[in-house]
C-alpha cells in the first residue's frame, strides 16, 4: 500500500549534508519546481538524474530557467559543492564519493537506463548516510526504487511524489512500494517542504 501523504509541517528538522533527485517521462516540469524553491543561500549540494536521450542537447539552466541555484553538467572528479546543482550528462552514470567528489561511467545500463537514479542514488547512500534526502519524482519505470531503498536503509530521508500527480505514475509507485517509511507527497507540497527542511 502507498502510504498517504502528509503535511509539510509534520517534517522533523535534521542536517542534511546533499539532495539527490531523480526523475524520467515528465520529468523536465518535476524537476524544475523543486529547483524553484530551493532556498537561497543553499547550504547543499543537490545531484538529479534526468532519464534523456543519448546525443539530446543539454543547456540545463535554460531548461530551468526557474532555478534558484546555479545549475551545471557534472564532470568527473570534480567536488559537488553546497549550493550548486549537478545533472548527469546523457549516456553517463553519475556517482559521489565520501569526499563529494564526482565521477562518470559508462558501465552496462541499470534499469534500462544511463544514466540510473539507482547508481546514484547508493552511492550517495554510502557517501552521506543519514544526511542525504533522496526524491524520486515521476517516470515509467522502476528505476530509483532500489536506490531509494538503499538511501533509507543508511538513515537518509525519502519522499516520493504522489503519484496521482506525477505525469507517469510508475516510478514513483515502485519507490513508495520499495520504501513504505518513505513521504509520498504531491509535487508543489514536496516543493514547499523542501523548501522548508533545506532553510
Amino acid at each position: 500500500m502507498i502510504p498517504n501523504t502528509v503535511p509539510a509541517s509534520a517534517f522533523c528538522s535534521r542536517t542534511l549534508r546533499a539532495l539527490v533527485v531523480g526523475a524520467s517521462a515528465g520529468g523536465i516540469e518535476a524537476v524544475g519546481t523543486l529547483l524553484s524553491a530551493l532556498p537561497r543561500p543553499l547550504s547543499v549540494p543537490v545531484l538529479v538524474v534526468l532519464h534523456v536521450a543519448k546525443g539530446s542537447k543539454t543547456a540545463w539552466p535554460l531548461l530551468f530557467p526557474r532555478s534558484t541555484a546555479p545549475i551545471f553538467e557534472a564532470e568527473d572528479k570534480e567536488v559537488a559543492e553546497p549550493g550548486s546543482v549537478h545533472i548527469a550528462p546523457p549516456d553517463y552514470h553519475l556517482l559521489v564519493d565520501t569526499a563529494g567528489q564526482l565521477s562518470l561511467s559508462v558501465d552496462e545500463r541499470v534499469n534500462f537506463a544511463r544514466p540510473s537514479i539507482d547508481v546514484l542514488f547508493e552511492s550517495a547512500a554510502l557517501a552521506y548516510g543519514t544526511g542525504l534526502l533522496g526524491i524520486v519524482l515521476t517516470g515509467a519505470n522502476s528505476d530509483g526504487a532500489q536506490g531509494l531503498l538503499a538511501i533509507h536503509e543508511r538513515g537518509g530521508l525519502c519522499w516520493v511524489q504522489a503519484p496521482d500527480t506525477a505525469a507517469a505514475k510508475a516510478m514513483p509507485r515502485a519507490a513508495a512500494l520499495a520504501v513504505p517509511e518513505a513521504r509520498v507527497l504531491p509535487l508543489l507540497e514536496m516543493a514547499e517542504a523542501l523548501r522548508a527542511v533545506l532553510r
